[in-house]
């Protein structure tokens, strides 16, 4: 592969950075993406042993960070439904509410679901905080296994 393509592959992989913070991009996937075409591109040991790097990294990412915030909100008792409810209003606040509608409805919809099923203030925003702190962990996972993707492809880059 060329200067240009890594050039190409190094600006995909850092836009895949910034989704996985941001939320707004499925970032993991774009990093994997990037550094799987690399590495098949580059092909030998090098390359497809980035690509295992990076598949296995983002694979253990995505299951890690649903069985961490899954868990994380059943010792809090957030139900399932109510990260639905978020979900739903964060999905009509991305599209009524530039920039901060996506975070702003997720907080919302979280609150009023659990205020609505515990029917106090005090425990409904307990629960919001537990999952905006789920929502952390997802990220924090996912950035983590989008790095050592990242970190793979590096050191393919300096032994090619």
């Amino acid at each position: 592969m060329g200067v240009v393509g890594e050039v190409l592959i190094g600006v995909v992989v850092l836009v895949g950075l910034f989704g996985v913070v941001v939320q707004v991009l499925p970032g993991g996937l774009l990093v994997a993406g990037a550094v799987i075409a690399w590495g098949v591109i580059t092909g030998g040991v090098a390359g497809w042993t980035v690509v295992a790097v990076a598949v296995l990294a983002t694979g253990l990412a995505a299951v890690g960070k649903y069985l961490l915030a899954g868990r994380h909100l059943q010792r809090r008792g957030v139900p399932n439904s109510t990260l639905v409810w978020g979900g739903l209003l964060g999905v009509v606040g991305f599209f009524a509410v530039p920039v901060v509608g996506l975070p702003l409805g997720f907080v919302v919809g979280t609150y009023a679901a659990e205020r609505i099923r515990l029917r106090e203030h005090g425990p409904a925003w307990k629960a919001t905080v537990a999952a905006l702190q789920a929502t952390g962990l997802t990220i924090l996972v996912e950035l983590a296994g989008a790095l050592v993707a990242t970190g793979a492809w590096c050191v393919g880059l300096a032994v090619t």
